[in-house]
């Protein structure tokens, strides 16, 4: 199942996660964001324990959106030891994505 992350949870559940993170930057009215949520999701369930896989609302939170430069959305960001080191934008394969996440394990 995938975490929720907000302003008040980004900090010690993304920046100081011991596994690497996968942030979905979505809005509620996204219809690409919609696309990628069975993938988010099934992800989150192949990578419990390994890799923790969360949504940002950008609605929502806005502040951290713009601080990593999240410009168009969905925006899958992977960061690990509290550092962003991959990013990806818009509709993406699963397989695509399992790719960026297998390189950060």
């Amino acid at each position: 199942m995938t975490k929720q992350f907000n302003d008040s949870n980004f900090k010690q559940e993304v920046l100081e996660a011991k596994v690497p993170v996968l942030v979905d930057f979505y809005a509620d009215w996204c219809g690409p964001c919609k696309m990628m949520e069975p993938i988010i999701e099934e992800l989150a369930t192949e990578y419990e324990g390994k890799v923790m896989i969360g949504k940002l609302n950008v609605d929502e939170s806005n502040a951290i959106a713009q601080a990593y430069k999240v410009m168009s959305i969905p925006t899958m960001i992977l960061f690990k030891d509290g550092q962003a080191i991959d990013k990806v934008v818009g509709v993406v394969s699963k397989a695509d994505l399992t790719k960026k996440i297998n390189s950060a394990l």
